[in-house]
This record gives structure tokens, sequence and C-alpha cells, in this order.
């Protein structure tokens, strides 16, 4: 048995009793979030420091707000405050910092987080009680008894969480939940190695030598596209309604994407035996080795920043246990720059996008399934094998995500016809004997699936 965490949305059956109460925490956590927002400002004014999350806490913990809302829910907003500007700080994309939850004289209704010392479960009758705040409590047994209904198949129990979200006409619960699932054989002892990227979203090496890309094309669209809409309907007072709609469609389609490719590449790792799996580890790809926020440039931050690559990893991690495949996070230092075929390291090697050329072997093959090569290698401890001129690296298979069906299809690729037999340089690219013209369409899209 795998024991990992479940999120299930219920619908409150009590909510014309509960709503005055809910509205009550939602408008506390809003004013919670200004005052902390307030104390950030300053901070940054006085000395252009931004405080974390444990001076947030211990600076407005005697704060009047502050016990508006249980202590836990009361460190949650501020944890996500700090995670807030943390993440506006260490970006370079030209974005305000976290604004202010007010309207006018109005304050939104925030999402309220109440974590396991604040809930009490009735699973029997399905009832949640949720403690409220000293300020808001009318009684010292003053609480919050919401009722709920989920799906017909899902089974509610060791409840770890609890947050009340406003869906825009009423407020629904998320339930964080611990639970223990059966796990299957592994489907097999073969090995894959995942290199993840930006323009491919990630690469994938199957120890069968087939290999595998997976463009983001369908990311980056969306992200301009909802991205300017949201800019273009802002209000003066915080985002409008139409920006706000804007971003939670944003959010979905993003959340649609990566639970689809996460199942699209266990599905295919369970159809191909695979037992193991290497993920490059990009955990510290945003700090240098000194912890300081790393320069990629502007163009490079801006992409970095919106690429949720520890996500993409801890989906796939939960979804592949389920399947008996294990899977390892692995360090990426010099996987991008090794040559698969001969081990040769050189930083040069990447001479041009999505192309590989090795100065020693003269192997040329796509740069980001190199890459997954290399990683693949790590679990598997082996050395470099030699000549792999089997079109495997160079010519892997291109999977496109088609909107309307949802779905990761494989795009059909055209032939190429040899053009100089001679040429060795970046003008002619080598295939096992094959020479494929560097300015040929079917070569462009073999090597750079992403334009």
């Amino acid at each position: 048995m795998l024991e990992t965490t479940r999120t299930y949305v219920a619908r409150i059956t009590n909510h014309e009793q509960v709503r005055d109460d809910l509205d009550q925490c939602g408008f506390s956590a809003s004013k919670l979030w200004n005052v902390g927002r307030y104390y950030i400002q300053e901070r940054w004014d006085d000395d252009g420091e931004i405080p974390d999350e444990a001076e947030l806490k211990s600076e407005l913990k005697d704060h009047e707000r502050y016990s508006d809302l249980h202590s836990q829910s009361s460190q949650r907003v501020l944890e996500e405050l700090a995670e807030a500007f943390s993440g506006w700080y260490n970006s370079d994309d030209g974005n305000n910092p976290p604004g202010y939850r007010k309207r006018g004289n109005d304050h939104p209704r925030s999402t309220v987080t109440w974590k396991k010392r604040a809930i009490k479960h009735d699973d029997k009758h399905g009832q949640l009680r949720l403690s409220k705040g000293f300020n808001l409590k009318e009684s010292r047994s003053d609480f919050i008894l919401a009722e709920y209904e989920t799906r017909s198949d899902v089974t509610v129990e060791n409840v770890q969480q609890v947050r009340a979200v406003w869906n825009g006409n009423e407020w629904e619960l998320h339930l964080v939940c611990k639970k223990e699932i059966p796990v299957e054989d592994a489907p097999g002892d073969k090995t894959a190695g995942i290199d993840l990227g930006i323009s491919n979203y990630l690469a994938i090496d199957y120890e069968d030598g087939a290999s595998e890309l997976y463009p983001g094309n369908v990311l980056k669209e969306d992200k301009h596209y909802f991205t300017r809409e949201e800019y273009q309907t802002e209000g003066k007072n915080g985002p409008s309604k139409r920006a706000r709609k804007a971003r939670r469609k944003l959010s979905r389609r993003k959340d649609h994407f990566l639970h689809t490719l996460s199942n699209h590449i266990v599905q295919r790792c369970v159809d191909k035996g695979v037992g193991k799996i290497a993920v490059g580890d990009l955990s510290d790809i945003r700090e240098d080795e000194n912890g300081d926020s790393r320069n990629w440039g502007a163009s490079g931050n801006k992409k970095l920043h919106g690429w949720e690559f520890d996500r993409f990893a801890r989906l796939l991690e939960y979804k592949a246990e389920e399947h008996g495949i294990l899977v390892d996070r692995m360090d990426e230092r010099n996987t991008s720059k090794t040559c698969s075929c001969c081990g040769q390291i050189w930083g040069a090697n990447r001479v041009e996008r999505g192309l590989y050329v090795c100065e020693s072997c003269g192997m040329t093959m796509n740069a980001d399934v190199n890459g997954a090569v290399n990683i693949r290698r790590k679990i598997t401890q082996s050395p470099p094998t030699g000549d792999m001129s089997n079109g495997c690296l160079a010519q892997p298979g291109v999977f496109l995500f088609d909107r309307e069906s949802g779905r990761f299809t494989p795009r059909e690729q055209g032939d190429c016809k040899p053009s100089d037999p001679n040429a060795r340089d970046s003008s002619a690219l080598t295939r096992g004997g094959c020479q494929l013209d560097w300015c040929c369409p079917a070569a462009q899209r073999l090597f750079f699936p992403i334009q």
C-alpha cells in the first residue's frame, strides 16, 4: 500500500446556516493579508528587504487581526503572503508586487485554511467542525459546523487540512486527506530518463532505444494570451472580474496540461515495461551555489518563473508509484554537456537550438534527448555505449497536445533525402549514414519541434 494525499471538493449542504461565519473568516483573512502587506511595504521602504514568513508571524502574532482566525489559519495567510512576495522578488518579469486585498471599502472573500488541530471530523454524519478565532467567537464553544457532500465514489477520512474557497457564487470546501492506495507490481525492470526543458517541456529516453519529445507550445500560447487579457482588464482597485476570470482559466489549462502529460508518460512507461524513471532534479535552478538568485537574463528569468517543473515532478511521482514505478530525482550536473555516445564533456557541443554535435566522435543528435539519455544512465550506472546512430537520438518521436481531444497524439514525420554525402559540419546532419540537409523542412521538424 502507498500512503499519499488527495484533495476532494465538497459542496456545503447547510450553506445558508454557515455562510455568514465563513464570510467573516474570509473577510478576516483579507484584512490580515493587508496588515502583512503594509508591514512588508514598510520594511521594503526602510531597508530594501522582504521579510520572510517567520518574521511576519513573529511581528504580527499580537496584532488584533491575527486573533480573528484560528492561529494556524492566520499562519497560513502569512505563509501565502510571504510566498507571493518571494515569487515576485525573485522574478524578473516586470510585474507589480502582490497588492492589497481591498476594493474600495470592501474586502474580498479570501480562502481560509484550517489545519489538523483546528478540525474535528464526523465522517458518519458528513460534518466538519472548524474553529473560529478568539475575536470572532461569541462563546468559548463557538465554531463553524459545516455539513458537506462529495462524489459518491469518494470516502473522506484522515482529514489533514480544510480550505474554504469562494467560487464566485458560494463557499465550497477543499478537503486534503491522507489515503492509502494499492500499489501494483512494477510493469518491468527497464529504465527511462526525463530531461525537463522550456521549449520542449520534456524529452524522455527509454532503455529500449526509443526517445520522445513533448513540446510546450500550448503552455506558452496560453500564457501569452491570458496574461495579456489579465493586464488589459486590470482595475484601479485590483484585478477586475474579467482579469480574475482570465487568471483562473489559465490556471485550469495549465493544471490540465500537467495532469494529462504526467498520466500519458506513466502509461507510456507501463506499456514499455519501465520500473524506474530518472528525472532531472531542478529544485535549485533558480539559485546559485551561494543560495542567491541566479540570473538567467531577462528572457530566461521570465520563462523560468512560469515553469512548474517541481509540480510536474510531484505529479509524476505519485501517479507512477500507483503503478509500482519508482521515480528518482537525479542531479543534472553536466548532463547537457556530456556526449551520451563517447562521454566527452564540452559546453560548446550544443551548437544550435535543439542540436548537439560532439566534437570528439562526430555524433549529431537532439540535445534534449542527449540530456535524457545521460540522466537515465545515472540510475543504471552504465557508461556510454559508443555508436548510437540508429535514428532514435537524432529523430525522436514527437507528441503534441491536442486541445480538442485533451490528449497527446504522435505527430507524423516526413522523410529526408540525402543532400551532401561528404558533409560533416553543421550544414548537414548525420544520421547513421543518412545526410540531412540543415535547411530541409523535414530535418527542421525532426530537430526543432518548437519554432
